[in-house]
């Protein structure tokens, strides 16, 4: 059922720091779609096809898909199997993928025909699209604890060629870096800031220090410097952002 007469919207708009493809596969897929909306819900990616979802409350609600554009655009009817505060397929919601430098702007448009039933989905939609951010920035990183640990190894590496390998592997080409001594642009300035590191601080090693943070592609984790003799010189923590492809690509150092 498409809904007509729906005057009033909501918007929202957020960056997802992963692939245009990769995050339509949750408008597409039955066991990604419950991924963020709870177990039992479902959708079934074509026109006229059903869509459902059971909250982990026990609310569930539903409708049918308007339209479907892969990877761009997805718009479906939505509502309540209760009626309240709306029936099943009483709001039409649009979403739109654009691909952007860091990864996907995503763009929520919900059309209903009540202000007040409107407004009361502002928090849920917030709610909603936080979560969603965090699941496929947990699929697409996997165990960010693997990235920290080859960063803080790249660090403690005085043979450049073995460093090239472990970076190679982990870090966009634009990588960042900014700490209290230093501010890095780019992998070609990155390379001879840790050769003068191991020039100046000879048997420097950094090692993770607890089980890393992970919110929305950026994380946190805490760290110490040992110097050769294996006394503690620092501690702190870093704050990693990721690219779309799960690569570093903005570090800020924090010194305790």
């Amino acid at each position: 059922m498409k809904a007509t007469g729906l005057e009033h919207a909501l918007e929202r708009r957020m960056l997802i720091r992963a692939r245009p493809e990769t995050v339509f596969r949750y408008f597409t897929d039955a066991s990604a779609w419950a991924a963020w909306w709870g177990v039992g819900s479902t959708i079934d990616p074509r026109p006229g096809g059903r869509v459902f979802v059971r909250h982990p409350g026990g609310a569930e609600a539903g409708g049918e898909v308007i339209e479907i554009d892969p990877p761009r655009r997805i718009v479906f009817s939505y509502g309540y199997a209760t009626g309240r505060p709306i029936p099943i397929g009483a709001s039409r919601v649009t979403i739109t993928l654009t691909p952007e430098r860091h990864g996907t702007r995503l763009d929520l448009h919900h059309a209903l025909a009540d202000r007040e039933v409107r407004d009361q989905h502002v928090q849920g939609w917030r709610y909603q699209l936080s979560l969603f951010s965090n699941v496929v920035a947990n699929e697409l990183l996997g165990d960010p604890a693997a990235s920290v640990d080859a960063w803080f190894t790249a660090w403690s590496e005085p043979d450049p060629a073995r460093r090239a390998r472990v970076l190679g592997a982990i870090v966009s080409e634009g990588v960042r870096f900014r700490d209290r001594f230093s501010h890095v642009e780019g992998r070609a300035d990155l390379d001879p800031h840790l050769d003068a590191v191991h020039v100046h601080m000879p048997g420097l090693k950094v090692e993770r220090a607890g089980a890393p943070r992970h919110c929305q592609g950026t994380v946190l984790a805490d760290w110490i410097a040992r110097g050769a003799d294996g006394a503690e010189r620092g501690r702190g923590t870093a704050v990693f952002q990721f690219d779309a492809d799960a690569r570093i690509e903005d570090v800020v150092g924090f010194w305790s």
